[in-house]
């Protein structure tokens, strides 16, 4: 799965416990009808791939979906999810949309001048 949109925040790794664990987190704002704030958690050795991106940036994060169980002291289950993100890149400017051809004007289409009017009904179905 993946993620797009604009950089809002870039947050500090983070270190926890005597195993060293690391987290880092990044919030990315989507450029839709209804923008998103999405916060995306990078670990480990994943923390460091943030180091070159900034507030602002344009770009594409590769994620997991991770859910866990916990039961609590009064035997209560809680679900928590969170939202992993294992590869990070910028994102191509609009309009440099690569091998897509661009979409001819609609007026650059001639109609059909031959058709014969039994052709009009002649449907497979």
């Amino acid at each position: 799965m993946e993620v797009q949109g604009r950089i809002k925040m870039v947050g500090e790794t983070q270190t926890f416990g005597s195993n060293g664990f690391r987290k880092r987190e990044i919030v990315v704002t989507t450029e839709e009808q209804y923008p998103q704030h999405i916060m995306v958690e990078f670990v480990q050795d994943k923390t460091d791939l943030l180091n070159s991106y900034k507030e602002g940036q344009q770009v594409k994060i590769s994620i997991n979906l991770r859910g866990r169980e916990w039961v609590n002291p009064q035997g209560e289950t809680k679900y928590f999810n969170s939202i992993q993100g294992w590869r990070i890149e910028a994102a191509q400017a609009e309009g440099a949309s690569g091998n897509v051809p661009p979409v001819p004007p609609a007026d650059a289409f001639e109609p059909a001048g031959d058709l014969k009017e039994e052709d009009h009904d002649d449907l497979p179905f």
